[in-house]
């Protein structure tokens, strides 16, 4: 943890709680609405005091199901606009107009991995639209192979830099069947012959139940969704893409992170510390809660306005 991090905390355990950052000082916080593909997609822009978009902003993009008011991103966000950076987080859809929270694993799955790649899209040109500056991309976790994704092809679209804090690695199919056996009792091949059978007679939007998906257990999910988020994809590996990008890279990584332990071991040895960096921050797990989050914040500022 940062020096100025430690001294919070001191004055924090001595009863002087008033003396740290708090949303209070993110000056101006607005939700966004975007019309897109024949949906309302959410977002939230959160301004630093006299600030402007010309100045350039951050577009940060949640994990795995999550969405934009999850404590990781509304403490980044507020980080972030003490320290005179701007930064837009928008909702993924997941196909469901103007989503709000975790994604309900009663509700069928009809998005693919993919449309995350349109709405950043949409996102970057509302954006330009508001006049901003350079674009940073940032995400976290499975957010953070999505960027990478989006980098990764990018070119002439205002988007500067990178940042992948946690972001999902790839492990190999042979770590992902067993990870879904693992999770659901279940074998993930047959499930994914019968999606892919439907998907190649034109019935991608066929629902099937299936013993899991992603994180939920028993539920529905359209063909083309479940060959989406479990096939072979070459862009699922954040390594192999940060090779690829062209635009500068900051990798952040916990050194307590449990859920993605393969970020250093992966990105160590393609970071020369210019175009690829990786920082580490020590004791700080997936999630980055509490005060690393404003380490993390720290890193990010460092890179962006440089």
């Amino acid at each position: 943890m940062r020096l100025s991090n430690l001294f919070a905390c001191a004055l924090a355990l001595a009863g002087f709680a008033t003396a740290m950052p708090s949303s209070s000082f993110a000056q101006e916080t607005r939700e966004v609405e975007l019309k897109h593909d024949g949906l309302t997609l959410l977002g939230d822009l959160v301004m630093p005091d006299d600030g402007s978009l010309s100045d350039g902003a951050v577009l940060l993009l949640h994990g795995t199901l999550a969405h934009k008011d999850m404590e990781l991103i509304e403490t980044l966000q507020v980080a972030l606009a003490e320290r005179g950076v701007a930064s837009l987080a928008p909702t993924l859809s997941h196909a469901i107009d103007s989503r709000r929270g975790m994604y309900d694993c009663g509700t069928p799955h009809r998005y693919r991995y993919e449309d995350a790649q349109n709405e950043l899209a949409a996102w970057i040109d509302w954006l330009k639209s508001e006049g901003t500056g350079p674009v940073t991309l940032m995400g976290h976790s499975r957010g953070g192979n999505q960027v990478a994704w989006f980098a990764a092809a990018a070119a002439g679209d205002g988007v500067a830099k990178a940042v992948l804090l946690a972001p999902a690695m790839w492990t190999g199919p042979e770590a992902v069947e067993a990870n879904y056996a693992k999770r659901y009792g279940a074998q993930l091949s047959p499930v994914m012959g019968e999606a892919e059978k439907l998907l190649a007679a034109g019935k991608g939007d066929q629902l099937l139940s299936v013993p899991g998906f992603i994180y939920c257990g028993k539920t529905e999910v359209a063909a083309v969704s479940f060959v989406s988020n479990y096939a072979v994809e070459p862009r699922r590996d954040t390594a192999g893409l940060v090779r690829k990008i062209k635009m500068p890279v900051l990798v952040i990584a916990g050194s307590l992170d449990e859920v993605v332990p393969q970020v250093p071991a992966q990105i160590g040895p393609i970071a020369d510390g210019e175009k690829i960096r990786l920082e580490v921050v020590e004791d700080a797990d997936h999630f980055f809660l509490d005060f690393y989050a404003e380490d993390a914040a720290d890193l990010v500022v460092e890179f962006v306005t440089e």
